[in-house]
């Protein structure tokens, strides 16, 4: 996506995490842990379901989408974050904040929507299960994929296109530690309300829908499981969704406590981003490879393969 640049500004700061004023050596050694194990993580989830064949199925289709996007999410803004925090420049380019902005929601968005089809892909297993490989074909699993894609791009294309489109004339001081829209248009030098109003309800509405695709998903599940009548099958029921919920509480529960705010905490924002950004993509690493006994046997594999574990 091209972004024309209306004022002449060639670069933005970031301020950084707010009200953490000499603690960037300890956030720093955090942080790059918390990455690293994110990216080791979901790139080991990834080499388990491409090598094994009993998890070449529609569930873990999607999984392995979501290890992907669990590895570029955090890496739009992980980087540049390291950086400035081990002592290196905060300044970013007007073009780097504009892509680091569209990246971010673009990924974030895709994700939501995986979310919402994982959500689906368990209904049908759990509520059809006769017909849950006719229903949910290859073609169907690539067009959902596709479908998230396009939905992420969308999005990610209106709210960057709302926030680069004002003038920015100074001062160029984000104080924030990435470029986000509530941190960049305050720093419009024109009436920046209709990209406010745009952001807000675009995000806010997104996220309810996405929400909502899943709760009506999994009460349809509830709903399947309590009809079944040994405690033995609702168990086993129960735990084929389990860890796609866990994982939906960690992406979703953040975002709840940010909108439940009476008054914005700059501080709080910033820490529930970084659970968004950092953490639960490292936790759906954990959950997914903790939770799943046929995804613990494939990562055995795969060490045992690579010499990392000498016997299985």
């Amino acid at each position: 996506m091209k972004m024309k640049n209306h004022t002449g500004l060639i670069e933005f700061t970031l301020l950084g995490i707010p009200h953490t004023e000499g603690l960037e050596t300890m956030f720093f050694v955090i942080f790059f842990f918390i990455y690293l194990f994110t990216l080791v993580g979901n790139s080991l989830i990834l080499m388990a379901i491409l090598s094994s064949s009993n998890l070449h199925t529609p569930m873990y289709f999607f999984l392995g989408f979501l290890s992907i996007f669990d590895i570029f999410f955090p890496s739009v803004t992980s980087p540049k974050m390291l950086l400035y925090l081990s002592g290196q420049s905060q300044a970013i380019s007007y073009r780097g904040c504009a892509s680091q902005l569209f990246f971010y929601h673009f990924l974030g968005c895709t994700e939501g929507v995986l979310y919402s089809v994982m959500a689906y892909d368990r209904f049908v297993a759990i509520c059809h299960p006769l017909r849950y490989m006719v229903i949910m074909n290859s073609r169907l699993c690539v067009i959902l994929v596709m479908a998230a894609c396009m939905v992420g791009c969308i999005d990610a294309t209106i709210l960057t296109a709302f926030t680069f489109s004002l003038p920015y004339c100074g001062p160029n001081e984000v104080d924030y530690y990435f470029c986000d829209i509530p941190a960049v248009i305050p720093l419009a030098c024109a009436d920046s309300s209709l990209a406010q109003r745009v952001g807000f309800t675009n995000v806010g509405l997104l996220a309810l829908t996405l929400f909502f695709t899943i709760l009506v998903s999994y009460t349809r599940i509830g709903i399947a499981i309590l009809r079944i009548r040994s405690a033995e099958g609702r168990s086993k029921a129960f735990s084929t969704c389990s860890a796609h919920l866990t994982a939906i509480l960690c992406a979703y529960g953040p975002v709840i406590i940010i909108y439940m705010q009476s008054t914005p905490n700059p501080l709080l924002g910033a820490v529930v981003q970084i659970l968004n950004n950092l953490v639960s993509p490292m936790l759906n690493s954990l959950i997914y490879s903790l939770r799943n006994k046929e995804v613990k046997k494939a990562l055995k594999k795969v060490l045992y393969r690579s010499g990392i574990i000498v016997e299985m």
